[in-house]
């Protein structure tokens, strides 16, 4: 028998230690190197990569060490940039050469995305992340975007004020660095602030397939809520599954931080989600779009009923400024719902 609980019932309490703890790639990523990256032949830019990423890797690791008087050791010249900037389409294996480099570096470092940077600010303070993120040798961005305004102002400040503390920076995006924002907001408003962003990076272009050309992934058909309870008690002997109303859990997210759903869903094998419904609220698409991200990373299998998973998000959610978000989240919800439903491997 399955041990069931309720993701709608955890309110999990993190200290600044635990946050920071968990900045470190995903499961997925935890024992990746370059070594394991395997450079298609026929697009030299990868194996370029590569070597650009080793070469910045010893820079890192040649910086004097953090503590007393890093901040004044560590600072760069006017002339050198902080960090190293993947750019390239999806699939050409951005987050598994950033998590490469992150593994290679010895020292403290930090990994995640740039949702996660903008909780952990959200969390703690800017002030405070500043704080903690100064005396790292390396801090990696990995899909690196600009959806509004706000985060341009406050990621171009900690961006600015980590490189001016010496941190060395790595970012992976499918948008070059000066064109971070176009297409959502008046960029040119803001374009001193992607300045300040592009300025801090040399870019890397890795080519390949782009695979957003294939589309989503077939949806699987939704259980049957009595299929639903089948599967809960009769596909997960052992092991521990989080069962909620859909509407609950989503009601529930808005007063857990972002910041903490990595220890939001700790110790959960599968989810089953009741009466899955379409998400009319931007704020709270937003923060099941979190969710999704921390489900994937950890690969935890989902089964459900109600609507299918590229029917969650409204279309104008997956028309509109933050489309690029929303077609990920159904694309790793989708894998997700095949594994539980179907037993394929979520890729």
């Amino acid at each position: 028998m399955p041990q069931i609980e309720q993701l709608s019932r955890r309110t999990p309490k993190v200290s600044v230690d635990e946050l920071l703890q968990g900045f470190h790639p995903s499961p997925r990523f935890g024992a990746v190197s370059f070594a394991s990256y395997r450079p298609d032949p026929a697009q030299p830019s990868q194996a370029a990569a590569v070597a650009a990423l080793k070469k910045f890797a010893a820079s890192v690791d040649h910086q004097e060490p953090s503590g007393f008087l890093s901040f004044f050791s560590r600072k760069k010249s006017p002339a050198t940039r902080s960090g190293i900037y993947l750019d390239g389409g999806f699939g050409v294996g951005k987050t598994h050469l950033l998590a490469s480099l992150w593994h290679s570096v010895h020292g403290p470092k930090a990994f995640g995305t740039f949702v996660e940077y903008t909780n952990l600010v959200g969390a703690l303070s800017f002030r405070k992340t500043v704080d903690a993120l100064s005396s790292y040798e390396l801090v990696c961005i990995d899909e690196f975007e600009l959806d509004d305004p706000g985060d341009t102002v406050l990621m171009s400040r900690l961006m600015r004020e980590l490189s001016d503390a010496g941190v060395r920076l790595a970012a992976t995006s499918n948008t070059l660095p000066g064109s971070l924002g176009e297409g959502r907001f008046a960029a040119v408003d803001f374009q001193r602030e992607i300045q300040v962003l592009a300025d801090q990076f040399d870019v890397v272009r890795i080519d390949g397939e782009d695979f957003r050309h294939r589309g989503l992934p077939a949806a699987p058909e939704p259980l049957t809520d009595l299929e639903l309870k089948r599967r809960i008690h009769h596909g997960f002997d052992g092991k521990v599954v989080a069962a909620d109303e859909f509407s609950d859990l989503v009601a529930h997210l808005s007063g857990v931080h972002p910041s903490r759903y990595r220890q939001f869903i700790d110790g959960i094998d599968a989810v089953a989600w009741h009466n899955v419904e379409t998400i009319t609220e931007q704020a709270v698409a937003l923060r099941f779009v979190v969710l999704a991200d921390r489900l994937y990373d950890k690969d935890v299998p989902i089964i459900a009923s109600g609507v299918p998973f590229d029917q969650v998000f409204t279309p104008e959610m997956m028309s509109g400024g933050y489309m690029k978000k929303y077609f990920r989240a159904v694309s790793r919800l989708t894998a997700l719902a095949r594994e539980g439903q179907k037993g394929e491997a979520a890729a």
